[in-house]
């Protein structure tokens, strides 16, 4: 019994601190972006190209504490 409710929160823990890192980048990625088009207009597709390969790196960060959550709900 105890040894569940321990499995189930390091799984929640997992995702959620998992989470909070990409959730923080992406905002603050976007907050450069945008501020580095309004400096240069010019620039906006390479910056917008950029910003959004970025952002999917960010994003496969969660996607890994996502399956890191799932396996030590069913394996663990």
């Amino acid at each position: 019994m105890e040894a569940d409710v321990i499995k189930l929160l390091a799984a929640g823990l997992a995702m959620g601190l998992g989470a909070i890192g990409p959730g923080i980048g992406v905002g603050i990625l976007g907050f450069g972006a945008l501020q580095a088009i309004g400096r240069n207009p010019e620039a906006k597709g390479s910056i917008f190209t950029n910003m959004i390969l970025l952002a999917a790196f960010a994003e496969s960060i969660a996607i890994f504490a996502l399956v890191i959550s799932i396996v030590l709900i069913f394996v663990a």
